[in-house]
């Protein structure tokens, strides 16, 4: 397994768990816009993590990673938002919100060791 490749699974595994989750939103207006929200935000660092590894100086890595960061970071949000107004049962949030949390931190620290090395 070459190195990064657990971290993007991690992600991949969860955008598929964000989009199953936002199948099981309500059909509401609210539930629709916060399910696109949700689903952007959720599925996107992946691709964005991806993009890093194969980012052209490291400089252009962290700024992927930062991208990354923020859209995990607009992801908890939204979940915070779906277990708050009760659109979900908090039980059906909890994983994944800690999966989340989990994924915000390995990546922060990411860019943390990035930088410390590159200077």
């Amino acid at each position: 397994m070459a190195k990064g490749d657990d971290i993007e699974k991690r992600l991949v595994d969860f955008a598929v768990r964000i989009i199953s989750l936002c199948g099981h939103l309500p059909k509401t207006q609210a539930g629709r816009h916060i399910g696109g929200q949700l689903l952007r935000s959720g599925t996107a660092p992946a691709a964005h993590y991806a993009e890093a590894r194969g980012a052209e100086s490291t400089k252009d890595f962290i700024h992927k990673l930062k991208i990354c960061l923020k859209e995990l970071n607009e992801s908890r949000v939204w979940l915070k938002i779906v277990t708050q107004s009760e659109m979900l049962p908090e039980s059906r949030l909890r994983d994944i919100t800690d999966e989340n949390d989990q994924l915000c931190r390995i990546i922060n620290a990411s860019i943390k060791t990035t930088r410390a090395h590159r200077e």
